[in-house]
């Protein structure tokens, strides 16, 4: 049997922050999940228990999109040439919490502070 016959359908996590959060998002995982490690945001880097990896069939990747760009010149540009054309048709949506003058950014910093931006925040420089 392969390894992703094994896997089962288990949720993705991604991981931004690091730390405690990072042991809390690795227990809410499922069989066959995976958790995307993006930073480090809390400031210290988690160690992981690799006996929680085995026995639920768990993955834990590195995403290092500035590694990966690097060693892939024009890259970031092609995915940009491929990604363009379905935000500007919509068939790409992001999810946007909130829009704020650029003069408002203390605002915007608060509101993700008390966990109140949901999806992404935009800052105006004009108008």
């Amino acid at each position: 049997m392969t390894a992703s016959r094994c896997r089962g359908g288990g949720v993705v996590v991604a991981d931004t922050v690091g730390g405690d959060r990072f042991t809390d998002s690795l227990r809410c995982l499922t069989a066959g999940g995976r958790m995307l490690v993006i930073g480090f945001a809390a400031g210290s880097i988690p160690e992981v228990e690799v006996n929680r990896l085995l026995l639920n069939n768990l993955d834990v990747v590195g995403v290092g999109w500035g590694a990966c760009a690097k060693a892939r010149p024009g890259y970031p540009r092609g995915q940009w040439t491929e990604i363009l054309p379905r935000l500007e048709s919509g068939a790409l949506a992001p999810p946007i919490g909130g829009t704020y003058a650029v003069d408002d950014v203390r605002d915007a910093l608060e509101a993700i502070d008390r966990r109140q931006a949901l999806g992404k925040l935009v800052l105006r420089l004009r108008g």
